[in-house]
């Protein structure tokens, strides 16, 4: 399952250098996530490093688009490609 910046957003730019897809850009107001890039740092990192740095903790599962972790990785592996 992708994940999804909520408005809780400090638009702080913790999260943006940490994503190894390049899936998190500046918004307005606040930062998004790439649904289609996203893979929830399978392949590169145990867990999401954007989770890990973000002090306003609000960064959250997109109920939209629910992926398996096999789909994750086959995404991961499609973007190095």
């Amino acid at each position: 399952m992708a994940l999804l910046i909520n408005d809780n957003c400090t638009a702080c730019d913790a999260c943006k250098p940490v994503c190894p897809n390049e899936a998190i850009s500046v918004g307005d107001p606040i930062y998004v996530i790439d649904p289609f890039r996203c893979t929830e740092c399978v392949g590169a990192e145990d867990e999401p490093q954007c989770k890990l740095v973000c002090p306003a903790d609000c960064i959250v599962m997109n109920p939209d688009f629910e992926e398996s972790p096999e789909q994750l990785m086959a995404k991961y592996e499609a973007l190095r490609n």
